[in-house]
C-alpha cells in the first residue's frame, strides 16, 4: 500500500517553444524532505508552479500530482485553493514581490488563518506575532504593524515562511527559502524546519541551489538539468558520491571557507545550458560534458540504477569512478598592496525618523482589536563607519540581514544621502558633487541590486536595459550597441537571444546576471555588488565570481562585496569587514578572520556557517543600543559595566587587522579601568 503524502508521475510542463520539465516522479513520505538543486532555469520552480497551479495560462501540464490520494490537476479551482491555503504551504524565491505592499506584514500572515480555520482575527494575529518571534525577528508585536517596504530582505523572507507555516500544513515547498537570509538566521530557520519535520511530520519539497542547506535538512535530493531529473537518491549517496558527470561539477564548483589566494579562481563548469532542450536527441548535458561521445548524442538517456535506491541519467555512470575536481587554472599574484584611497567613508551615519513606520508602531493587544500610538523614532542604519577601498580592492561587507550593509552601499553611491560623514571617490567630495562631475560619478560608481526583480524595467528588454547606460554616457554608437550588449550577455554566461526577453520571462538566477552586465556596460571603477549571487547555483555562482575577479584584475575595478555567504567572501575578497546593527565590529583579511577571530560576533557568523547549531542561537534581545556595545545582550563574554555604557571603537590588532570590543587582549591591555582579572577569557 502506497502511503506517500505526495506523488507525481511522468510530469511535463510546456510552454510555447520550450519544455521547462519533462517525465518528472518522484514520491515524498510524510515527514520526508525533498531537496531538488540544479542551475537556474533548468526547471525546478516549475515543478512547484505545476503543484500550486500558478505557472499561468501560457504553461500546459501532462502527468498526475497526487497529494493525500487526490489529483490536483483534476480538482476544481475552489477545492485547490482549499487544499493550498490549508494543506500545503509555499514560500516563494522573491519575498520582494510575493508580499501584498498595500498591506501590513502582520495581516497577511494573519489571513490565511482567518480564511481557513475560522481563527477571529485578534487571535490570529496574536498567533502571528508568536510565529515572527519563531522566525528570530525580534520586536515582533512592532514588525507585524509594518509594511512590507520597511522591511530588510531577510525580515521579508522569515515573515514569507511565517505565513506558509501559520495553518500548519501538512506540506510545505520552499523555492530558495534562505537565498536572502545570513548564516546565523538560516541556521536557525533550518532548525525551525527540522523541528517541524520531527515533531509533527510536515513534509518539504525544498528547492535550492545551496547544496550545503540541502545537505543539512533533506533526506533525498534530485539534481535537475534542462528539464530533466540527471540523479536522484539518498542526500549523502549524491553529494559524497555523485555519479553524473553534471553533479560531479556542481560540487566541484563550491567555494570552501578558507582563505584563497587572489589569482585562483573557482572550477566552473563549461559552456551554458540550452534554452530549448531536445532529450530525445541524446543527452542534454552532452555539449558541456567533458566524457562525452558519440553514443552520448544518439538516443534518449535514461535514469539507471548505480546504487541502490541511487539512479543517474548516465550510461558512463556506472564505470567515472570518483572523478578528480576539475583543475583550476590560476596564478598567485601575491598579496594585495593597497594604494591611495580610490573610496574613502568617513564617520559615515544614516538614520531615519519611523514617524509611521515599524519603529514608531507601540501596539497594545489588551483588548479585543490592537490600539497604536505613534512615536517619532530616530533609528541609525549607519552609525559611524569608516572604510577605505583601493583601486582594485574588493571589499567584502557581511553580517545579518538589517545590519545597515545594503544602506553603507547606497550611501557610497550617493543613492543616499548621509546624515553626518562624508564619501570621497578619488579624492573628491561624493555630496559635493553636481551637474557633469556627478553624471562623470554615476558612470564610474555602479551597483547591482540586491532585489533584481524589481530594479529591472519590466517594460525594457534585456537588450533595452543595457542599451540604455551605453546610450546615456555615449559608450557606443547605434551600429555598435546590438554587438555590445551581446558582449555584456557573454560575460554572464547568457545566450545572445536573451537580448529580445522580458524580465518576467526569466529565473532569478538569469535576472541577477542580467543586472550584473548592465552594472558592467558603463565600465564603472567601483561596483557595489550587493548579495551578486545569492539566486545563482553554485556552478554559475562560480562563473561570476570569476568573471568578476577576471574584471577586477583586468581593469583595476574595486568591489564592495556585499554578502552574507562567507565561502564566496573569502574566495574574491582581499579584505573583509564585519558589521553588526551599524557598526563595524571587526576588519581584516579573509585568512585573518577565517583562522582567528577576534570579535564574539564574527566567531558566531562562522560558528553559524560551519554548522555549529549551538553557538549560532540568536538571543531574545539584539543589542545594548547607542549607550555601549551593540552585540553586548547576544555576548557570552559580557561585562556590563563597561560593555552597557561604553561604545568599542576599532584599534589594531596587526597593520590589517583590526577590532571593536572591550574585552579583546589587545583593548585589555589598553583599558586601564577594567581589572584584566575579571574579563571572561
Amino acid at each position: 500500500m502506497n502511503d506517500a503524502l505526495l506523488e507525481i508521475r511522468n510530469l511535463t510542463v510546456r510552454y510555447p517553444g520550450t519544455t521547462a520539465v519533462r517525465d518528472v516522479a518522484f514520491q515524498l513520505q510524510p515527514g520526508e524532505a525533498l531537496g531538488i538543486v540544479g542551475e537556474s532555469g533548468s526547471g525546478k520552480s516549475s515543478i512547484a508552479g505545476a503543484i500550486l497551479k500558478s505557472l499561468g495560462a501560457s504553461a500546459r501540464i501532462a502527468g498526475e500530482i497526487a497529494f493525500e490520494g487526490r489529483d490536483l490537476l483534476r480538482l476544481s479551482r475552489a477545492d485547490h485553493r482549499a487544499v493550498l491555503g490549508r494543506r500545503i504551504g509555499a514560500v516563494f524565491q522573491d519575498p520582494f514581490t510575493a508580499l501584498n505592499p498595500a498591506r501590513r506584514v502582520g495581516g497577511q500572515i494573519a489571513e490565511p488563518m482567518v480564511r481557513h480555520l475560522g481563527a477571529e482575527p485578534a487571535h490570529a494575529m496574536q498567533r502571528a506575532i508568536v510565529l515572527l518571534r519563531d522566525m528570530g525577528i525580534h520586536r515582533a508585536e512592532e514588525v507585524a504593524h509594518a509594511f512590507p517596504h520597511q522591511l530588510s530582505g531577510g525580515m521579508k523572507q522569515r515573515t514569507l515562511i511565517a505565513a506558509a507555516l501559520a495553518c500548519e500544513p501538512s506540506l510545505l515547498i520552499l523555492d530558495e527559502p534562505t537565498t536572502a537570509l545570513d548564516v546565523t538566521v538560516e541556521a536557525q530557520i533550518l532548525r525551525l524546519l527540522a523541528r517541524l519535520r520531527q515533531q509533527k511530520r510536515v513534509s518539504l519539497l525544498f528547492i535550492s541551489h545551496n547544496l550545503g542547506v540541502v545537505r543539512r535538512l533533506c533526506d533525498s535530493v534530485a539534481v535537475m538539468y534542462a528539464s530533466q531529473f540527471v540523479e536522484l537518491g539518498r542526500v549523502g549517496d549524491v553529494l559524497e558520491q555523485p555519479a553524473h558527470p553534471y553533479s560531479k561539477g556542481l560540487l566541484a564548483s563550491r567555494p570552501s571557507l578558507r582563505a584563497a589566494s587572489r589569482g585562483s579562481r573557482l572550477s566552473a563548469i563549461q559552456g551554458q545550458m540550452p534554452s530549448a532542450p531536445r532529450p530525445e536527441a541524446g543527452c542534454v548535458f552532452a555539449a558541456r560534458c567533458p566524457f562525452a561521445e558519440p553514443r552520448c548524442t544518439g538516443g534518449e538517456q535514461s535514469l539507471i540504477l548505480t546504487a541502490p535506491g541511487h539512479a543517474a541519467r548516465c550510461w558512463k555512470a556506472k564505470t567515472l569512478g570518483d572523478w578528480p575536481r576539475l583543475a583550476v587554472e590560476g596564478t598567485d599574484l601575491g598579496e594585495f598592496r593597497p594604494g591611495n584611497a580610490l573610496v574613502n567613508t568617513n564617520r559615515l551615519r544614516k538614520s531615519f525618523t519611523m514617524r509611521r513606520g515599524m519603529a514608531a508602531w507601540r501596539p497594545s493587544l489588551a483588548n479585543r482589536w490592537p490600539r497604536f500610538r505613534y512615536q517619532p523614532t530616530q533609528v541609525a542604519a549607519v552609525d559611524g563607519v569608516s572604510l577605505t577601498i583601493s583601486p582594485g580592492e574588493v571589499l567584502g561587507l557581511v553580517g545579518e540581514s538589517g545590519c545597515g550593509k545594503s544602506t553603507l552601499g547606497r550611501l557610497a553611491l550617493r543613492l543616499l544621502n548621509c546624515t553626518d560623514g562624508s564619501v570621497e571617490f578619488d579624492g573628491a567630495d561624493v555630496g559635493r558633487l553636481s551637474g557633469t562631475d556627478l553624471s562623470a560619478f554615476r558612470k564610474q560608481a555602479q551597483i547591482v541590486f540586491q532585489n533584481v526583480g524589481s530594479s529591472l524595467n519590466p517594460r525594457l528588454s534585456v537588450g533595452e536595459a543595457l542599451e540604455r547606460p551605453l546610450v546615456l554616457f555615449g559608450l557606443a554608437k547605434p551600429r555598435e550597441r546590438r554587438q555590445r550588449v551581446e558582449e555584456l550577455l557573454e560575460m554572464v554566461r547568457l545566450p545572445a537571444s536573451y537580448r529580445l526577453r522580458y524580465p518576467h520571462q526569466l529565473s532569478g538566477g538569469e535576472r541577477q546576471r542580467v543586472a550584473i552586465a548592465r552594472a558592467l556596460a558603463s565600465e564603472p571603477r567601483f561596483v557595489v555588488c550587493d548579495e551578486p549571487v545569492s539566486a545563482l547555483d553554485v556552478s554559475v555562482q562560480a562563473a561570476i565570481v570569476n568573471l568578476l575577479a577576471d574584471l577586477r584584475d583586468r581593469f583595476g575595478l574595486a568591489y564592495l562585496f556585499i554578502s552574507h555567504d562567507l565561502a564566496v567572501v573569502a574566495q574574491i575578497s582581499d579584505r573583509v569587514a564585519v558589521m553588526y546593527r551599524g557598526r563595524i565590529c571587526e576588519t581584516g583579511t579573509p585568512a585573518e578572520l577565517l583562522a582567528a577571530p577576534r570579535h564574539p560576533y564574527t566567531r558566531l557568523l562562522l560558528a553559524a556557517a560551519a554548522d555549529e547549531s549551538p553557538t549560532a542561537e540568536p538571543s531574545a534581545d539584539i543589542g545594548a543600543g547607542a549607550t555601549g556595545c551593540t552585540f553586548a545582550s547576544r555576548c557570552p563574554r559580557r561585562l556590563p559595566s563597561i560593555c552597557d555604557t561604553t561604545v568599542p571603537t576599532l584599534r589594531p590588532v596587526t597593520s590589517a587587522h583590526a577590532v571593536a570590543c572591550h574585552l579583546d587582549p589587545i583593548a585589555k591591555q589598553q583599558c586601564g579601568t577594567i581589572a584584566t582579572a575579571s574579563i571572561p577569557p
